[in-house]
């Protein structure tokens, strides 16, 4: 037997077996795709159905100014390249309180009339959008961006992923309908 023919006589077994192997990869993943299973992320727990949610303290929660705003957000919000519709609350849903998502996306949360920030400081950055007036509280998924300019304290939670268009969009329904007040540094 020449090297020849040792080389294509081994080449031939493994070369079936690579193919064989392609073959059934390409196989599982069609079947799982016709079987709806490829897409298992967008069926994650918590983002489908009625968004439970904490009550925190929101004293200025039944101001008229809530309602107002409650009742004039956007019923639709941006996040990336995707549009958020509204999400229905598990009751008892907190005073004051809107959400946003879908199966794909982690909740975008609006509450008003919580009490003032303690980490509103005379040095705090703020970032103002569309003439609204925004202190960053950081975490780890998400960002709380409080509304410190208006007569009631508005909080949007927003995940990593969403960016800015919640906070635009907000910024321009609350500069519209709640009246500007120079922000309070101290309590």
């Amino acid at each position: 037997m020449t090297q020849q023919e040792s080389t294509s006589a081994l080449s031939r077994p493994l070369l079936a077996a690579v193919g064989l192997a392609v073959v059934l990869a390409i196989g599982v993943a069609g079947l799982g795709l016709w079987l709806g299973t490829g897409n298992q992320s967008e069926d994650v727990p918590g983002r489908t159905g009625p968004l439970a949610l904490v009550s925190i303290d929101a004293p200025a929660a039944a101001s008229p100014e809530c309602a107002s705003l409650v009742e004039k957000l956007p019923v639709g919000l941006p996040s990336g390249k995707d549009m958020l519709s509204r999400r229905e609350l598990a009751s008892p849903a907190p005073p004051a309180t809107v959400a946003w998502g879908d199966a794909k996306h982690d909740p975008v949360v609006l509450r008003c009339g919580l009490p003032r920030p303690s980490e509103l400081s005379a040095t705090s950055q703020l970032r103002v959008i569309s003439d609204v007036q925004w202190l960053e509280l950081p975490g780890s998924d998400s960002s709380t961006w409080v509304i410190v300019d208006r007569g009631v304290y508005v909080a949007l939670t927003v995940p990593a992923d969403a960016g800015t268009g919640p906070l635009q969009d907000v910024s321009t329904t609350v500069r519209d309908l709640l009246a500007k007040q120079p922000v309070k540094t101290t309590a």
